[in-house]
């Protein structure tokens, strides 16, 4: 009998259910389930501690299922074309499985792994996995990429999806590929995760998702833009690190009452991974041009960073991000307005400090959707604007949310707390407005206009 050997890299994808590219590999007579953990991304400024825990855990949750199968998860660390190629090479695998990414940083490995494959005689296999719909599947009648959301989704919703595939019954992994050590937060960097970020894992990924969708799918579309009530899936993380497949998650809902909200956002999160597939630039550049903001002093950037605007639906975003690694979806756009609108600062500027704290913080995602609160992405409209203390009355008319999250707002009435008054500001210790909301509102509108006239 001849013996091949396959092996399966993990990237955004941990997990063991639904997962092409390890459901692939099973087929050979032996595979090895590996993972790299790659030193350019963790010695990245962008590299969140928050991350990085919740990874350490997924890896760990993915080992142990991978152990009931009967298999194991080598684990190393370095650089991770050079990783991969190594243990191809101690193994004499004839195959490298990985689910295919979107950014131009998985592209380059990607590409940078198959010309070793080509000198050394391995193949290398991309498979679907991290979307429900492939990047690139849904093309305009032009034969490019979708670059508006709703027609996207109209066909988003006629195409027939993908059959999940089958979890391994068993694993044999060859006994002579030794694994590198375990890691801990403190091995990979020096940075602290936040107090209450959630834990990673494709077990605890399934539990949330089974509790949220009996308890609270129903009532996505009425609840989902309240922060107060925190009853959102919660699930983000899981998706970006895949230890949820997001085309099962939404097998599993579609039919559901109350589904309709919450696959549409799915839809979104395919929306964007197609467009910087086709994009990758917009990574950091602008899809469409409005124009160079004028931009704040560091000090006032860094009160918006901090939660210090005077703003409290603001400012209570900016620390739940801190204590979290997490915020509400509403709160997001809100801050996101406040400081591309309010303070005329470029959205990169927000998206790198959102990837510093998020769990969740997926390139594609994060930058795409500040793109498109600036107005400067797939909804060229640069005149959508969040008032923060409008957006506070609607959405969190008790200022529940807010006191969650600032402290110095615990005690105020429900009437005052979207906009204390300088006195209640002065007995609770917290700051005065940085801007005046509807002056900054003027201004920004001003220079737009002078620079479309221009």
């Amino acid at each position: 009998m001849i013996t091949n050997t396959d092996v399966v890299v993990f990237t955004h994808d941990l997990r063991v259910a639904d997962n092409p590219a390890l459901s692939a590999a099973s087929q050979a007579n032996r595979v090895v389930p590996l993972f790299v953990f790659d030193n350019r991304i963790i010695t990245s400024q962008k590299c969140s501690a928050n991350r990085l825990k919740f990874l350490i855990e997924s890896v760990d949750d993915l080992d142990g299922s991978l152990h009931k199968l009967g298999g194991r998860l080598i684990v190393r660390r370095g650089d991770w074309v050079s990783e991969v190629a190594r243990v191809v090479s101690a193994c004499s695998a004839r195959r490298v499985h990985v689910s295919a990414g979107v950014s131009a940083f998985s592209a380059r490995r990607t590409r940078a792994l198959r010309a070793i494959g080509l000198r050394e005689d391995f193949e290398v296999v991309e498979h679907p996995g991290i979307s429900v719909v492939a990047p690139g599947a849904l093309l305009t009648g032009g034969g490019t990429s979708y670059q508006m959301f709703t027609p996207y989704f109209r066909r988003w919703l006629e195409t027939p999806w993908r059959t999940p595939a089958s979890t391994p019954s068993a694993l044999r992994v060859p006994n002579d590929v030794v694994g590198g050590p375990r890691f801990t937060l403190h091995d990979l960097t020096q940075q602290a995760a936040s107090p209450h970020v959630i834990a990673g894992g494709e077990r605890q990924a399934l539990r949330q998702l089974q509790r949220w969708t009996e308890a609270t799918l129903e009532s996505y579309a009425e609840i989902h833009d309240s922060p107060a009530s925190n009853l959102t899936s919660k699930i983000s993380g899981y998706l970006h690190f895949g230890c949820l497949s997001p085309l099962d998650v939404a097998s599993r809902v579609r039919e559901q009452p109350g589904a309709f909200a919450f696959v549409r956002q799915l839809c979104w999160r395919d929306f964007f991974h197609q467009l910087l597939a086709a994009r990758p630039d917009l990574a950091d550049r602008d899809m469409r041009d409005r124009g160079t903001p004028s931009g704040a002093p560091p000090a006032v950037i860094a009160a918006w960073s901090e939660g210090r605007t005077g703003f409290p639906l603001v400012d209570a975003g900016m620390r739940q991000l801190q204590t979290e690694g997490f915020m509400h979806n509403r709160v997001r756009m809100v801050v996101a307005s406040f400081l591309t609108k309010d303070l005329d600062v470029a959205w990169q500027v927000g998206a790198r400090h959102f990837m510093k704290w998020l769990v969740d913080g997926d390139v594609a995602c994060n930058q795409l959707n500040w793109q498109w609160v600036a107005g400067t992405g797939t909804d060229a409209n640069p005149h959508r604007i969040f008032n923060p203390i409008r957006q506070s009355e609607r959405f969190d008319p008790e200022g529940t949310y807010i006191r969650r999250h600032v402290a110095e707002l615990r005690e105020v009435t429900s009437k005052e707390i979207h906009d204390p008054g300088d006195d209640t500001r002065d007995t609770c210790g917290y700051p005065s407005k940085i801007v005046d909301h509807h002056e900054a509102i003027h201004e920004y509108r001003e220079r737009l206009r002078v620079s479309r006239s221009e």
